[in-house]
């Protein structure tokens, strides 16, 4: 395809790292896992990293962890505070876990929840805020963080979509309680499957471990805040002290993200070079919305709203895409309330939901990568500017 969604990152640093694992004759998470994830809390200035085989299965263990804190746990019945616009695994462990979420319109010229109505969606069942920097854009972590403390709510930041960002000097996916990540292939860096929950606290570093592998105590220290060890190494090795899953990741992945990691400084540079060229081709053109810069963007990929007081024929514009060889898909997951899945949910709207309708209905997004892509942006300007003609 001349402009793909996404493109390998990948060369003999990693196929190395493979063979090393290969040669290693250990696959299950080892020492390169545990190794990868002390280096990518390092670069987030963050004490503890918990690596998990996807980014959806962090959104998980992230959540589930709040219902097994010794001091104010999460209950089923609770209020979280959620954007209509995100990726469907940022919704579903909420559910699974019994919350209501309480849904916030987006800001058209960001995508990201409109901080505005934070106060309007509170109320005395309100225990956490979820936060969602779409596609590399941060949103306003700084507020969130503030409305959380002020309040005494659960902050987390699913930073899936936005690896490297930062906000006001700080890296997105740090302001949280519990942050986390995607390191699937089309993210910012790629270890095949992968992701990541950061903290800084203890006990719910510990509560990660436990939920990551079944549950149980084997790789938790003696020490442990969160259960008392017996002197019986044999009942210890299993031994289950919260209802947890199977989600480690593979040594291959681990291996792979320390060759990533060191790597994502410049390819983050090089992302943010190809938005500088596309803010300049589409920025000052009346048809199109394009995100509007909050902090420093990580730019996972470049998403497009067709001004919808322009009357634009977006199946057109697709068909034009299709034609030039050049990829697009929906904005994320779109806005969670056009999908199905909603019949199973319990959930409030907070004022009118308007921006992550269009967002849906009128938006799409096409491909960023760790390579100069300026011959790729140039012809999609040209695809566009004959194809995104108002009706």
């Amino acid at each position: 395809m001349f402009y793909e969604l996404a493109a390998s990152s990948w060369d003999d640093k990693e196929l190395a790292a493979i063979q090393g694992v290969i040669d290693s004759d250990r696959f299950t998470m080892g020492p390169e896992v545990a190794a990868f994830e002390e280096e990518f809390a390092a670069y987030h200035d963050k004490k503890y990293g918990v690596m998990t085989n996807s980014g959806s299965s962090a959104n998980l263990i992230a959540v589930a962890a709040q219902f097994f804190k010794a001091e104010n746990p999460l209950k089923r019945g609770d209020e979280v505070i959620v954007p209509a616009v995100s990726w469907s695994t940022t919704y579903h462990p909420l559910q699974q876990y019994g919350l209501k979420l309480k849904l916030v319109d987006v800001e058209l010229d960001t995508l990201n929840m409109d901080v505005s109505q934070l106060e309007d969606a509170l109320t005395p069942n309100t225990k956490m805020l979820v936060a969602v920097s779409i596609l590399g854009n941060p949103c306003e972590l700084d507020v969130m963080r503030a409305f959380c403390d002020k309040h005494g709510l659960v902050f987390m930041e699913d930073n899936c979509e936005s690896l490297d960002a930062e906000l006001n000097g700080k890296k997105a996916g740090t302001f949280g309680d519990v942050n986390t990540f995607s390191f699937f292939f089309s993210h910012h860096i790629a270890t095949m499957e992968g992701g990541m929950v950061l903290t800084d606290d203890l006990e719910m570093y510990h509560l990660l471990k436990t939920l990551r592998a079944h549950g149980w105590t084997r790789d938790i220290p003696k020490d442990s805040p969160i259960f008392e060890r017996r002197d019986d190494d044999f009942f210890e090795a299993y031994r289950f002290i919260v209802p947890g899953y199977n989600v480690r990741p593979m040594e291959l992945s681990g291996a792979i993200g320390r060759q990533q990691l060191k790597k994502l400084p410049a390819m983050t540079t090089q992302r943010r070079k190809n938005l500088a060229l596309f803010t300049e081709l589409l920025g000052d053109d009346e048809r199109f919305i394009i995100q509007r810069e909050n902090g420093v963007h990580s730019s996972f990929c470049f998403p497009i709203v067709l001004n919808p007081a322009l009357n634009i024929d977006r199946k057109r514009v697709f068909e034009a895409l299709a034609a030039a060889d050049i990829g697009y898909r929906i904005i994320t997951g779109g806005c969670i309330l056009r999908h199905d899945v909603m019949k199973y949910y319990d959930y409030e709207t907070v004022g009118e939901i308007a921006n992550a309708f269009i967002a849906h209905d009128n938006g799409f997004f096409v491909g960023n990568q760790a390579n100069d892509l300026e011959p790729q942006l140039r012809k999609l300007y040209e695809v566009l500017d004959e194809a995104a003609q108002p009706v």
